[in-house]
């Protein structure tokens, strides 16, 4: 009976720690994309900044004069500062991503602060202010809500994916997804950075092609920033 209780108490406990919390912002999200008029289209990527990937992926936007947000992982934007004042330069939104991409409903509530406080420190030194934040995975627990709100974070969150993180997708898959699913006003979560077998490479081969897609069908581009906006 003891081992039973206790085995109920920690499965209530991640419940209200993690479980809760995550769908709760999954379901705010879904409800957020019913009924919204929007002629605008939302790039988000994750898991950057990438030594050789990010650098293509700036290119491609640049070519086409689109304004995205960037979802950095603490770590790599230190390594990595030179990536981070392009994307400034250029016009994107730079968000935090977590501090080292660990999954928060593992994690404890001393990591949970470290990461965030980490996180702070590493854009300070880069001189950014950073206003936005989405958890790796669309992963919560009740101490990342904490810690974001007491930032003054926003959390960003997503509508659409392309699966693009995975190593046996090829980038015609993540295209047709991308056509598929995407219509105006969604919020699209691609990656440039982590991934198995190269992936952000396709990701970025799949956007060469969907790119002007969607442009010849009217879409226009815009940073989470103007999504928080018109939301508010």
């Amino acid at each position: 009976m003891l081992i039973k209780s206790l085995c109920l108490i920690g499965i209530c406990t991640v419940l209200s720690y993690s479980i809760f919390p995550t769908c709760w912002y999954k379901i705010k999200q879904r409800r957020n994309r019913s009924g919204r008029k929007d002629s605008k289209v939302y790039l988000t990527f994750d898991d950057g900044p990438h030594r050789q990937f990010t650098e293509k992926l700036l290119d491609l936007l640049k070519k086409y004069n689109i304004k995205a947000s960037f979802f950095v992982v603490g770590k790599f934007a230190e390594s990595n500062p030179d990536m981070i004042k392009r994307m400034k330069e250029e016009g994107h939104l730079i968000g935090l991503h977590s501090l080292e991409h660990k999954n928060a409903l593992w994690q404890t509530v001393g990591y949970t602060n470290k990461d965030f406080k980490e996180s702070e420190a590493v854009f300070n030194r880069l001189g950014m202010d950073i206003q936005f934040f989405r958890p790796p995975w669309g992963h919560f627990n009740l101490d990342t809500v904490y810690c974001a709100k007491r930032m003054g974070f926003k959390i960003a969150m997503w509508n659409v994916m392309a699966e693009d993180w995975k190593g046996n997708t090829t980038w015609q898959e993540i295209a047709a997804k991308l056509i598929r699913r995407t219509r105006a006003g969604d919020i699209i979560c691609l990656h440039d950075g982590r991934g198995t077998n190269n992936a952000p490479e396709r990701t970025i081969r799949a956007l060469e092609e969907v790119l002007p897609v969607w442009i010849s069908q009217g879409y226009q581009f815009a940073r989470m920033d103007e999504r928080y906006e018109s939301d508010n």
